[in-house]
């Protein structure tokens, strides 16, 4: 079977020098994408995870009791992110919040795929504060205090220090089990970790503008 010709396309008053180091780019571009998918198969053959050590007890912002395996709700996939907001904090960190401003807008339609919940080492009574605050109606948050959670999935050190990690965890007859981290925050680079970046959308925008990220930095609210 031959392969399709690519589309030719051009934009108002561009130059021939711009077509042509545009075509160079869409060609990386192209080559990025594959990796993408490469990467994305790569991760679905990974072997079954650890299970998990105990039934975390968690607490939403109301105080009730939510058992981790209550989060899955009727899907058999839960993505957890530790956002970075300690007992002691005053306020959450700036990027977690950023991140979940953009995640709080597409609850609905991961619910129809993924269950999520975002968990802090926090009291209830401060989630419920920050949740009014930030305007995240739409994000299922939970206290893991009193829990092992933080420290177990490698969203919080040994110095008590909170990390920004996203876990995914799946369940089925055998139990609840870990699949993937955002472990990639914890290797080498020149830059920020950047280790959720394929679902954070800000970063992907930003970085599609001439002059990039730079040395851009959210806020909280």
């Amino acid at each position: 079977m031959s392969k399709e010709a690519p589309m030719t396309v051009s934009l108002p008053n561009e130059s021939r020098e711009y077509r042509a180091a545009r075509a160079n780019l869409l060609a990386a571009e192209t080559d990025l994408r594959a990796k993408a998918e490469e990467v994305a198969a790569l991760r679905r053959t990974l072997p079954r995870g650890g299970d998990v050590p105990e039934d975390y007890l968690f607490h939403d912002p109301a105080g009730q009791p939510a058992l981790m395996s209550s989060l899955f709700g009727d899907q058999d996939t839960l993505a957890i992110y530790s956002l970075m907001y300690g007992p002691k904090a005053t306020a959450p960190c700036p990027m977690c919040s950023a991140f979940l401003d953009g995640l709080s807008g597409q609850v609905k339609h991961l619910a129809r795929k993924t269950a999520l919940a975002v968990v802090a080492q926090n009291s209830p009574q401060k989630l419920a504060e920050l949740s009014n605050r930030m305007g995240w109606s739409a994000l299922p948050l939970y206290s893991a205090q009193g829990t092992s959670y933080q420290r177990d999935y490698l969203a919080e050190n040994e110095s008590g220090d909170q990390l920004p990690i996203l876990n995914i965890f799946q369940r089925d007859e055998g139990g609840i089990r870990h699949f993937w981290s955002s472990e990639l925050f914890f290797e080498p680079s020149p830059w920020h970790p950047r280790h959720i970046d394929p679902v954070w959308s800000l970063w992907n925008l930003l970085d599609l503008t001439p002059q990039g990220r730079g040395d851009f930095m959210p806020r909280v609210g």
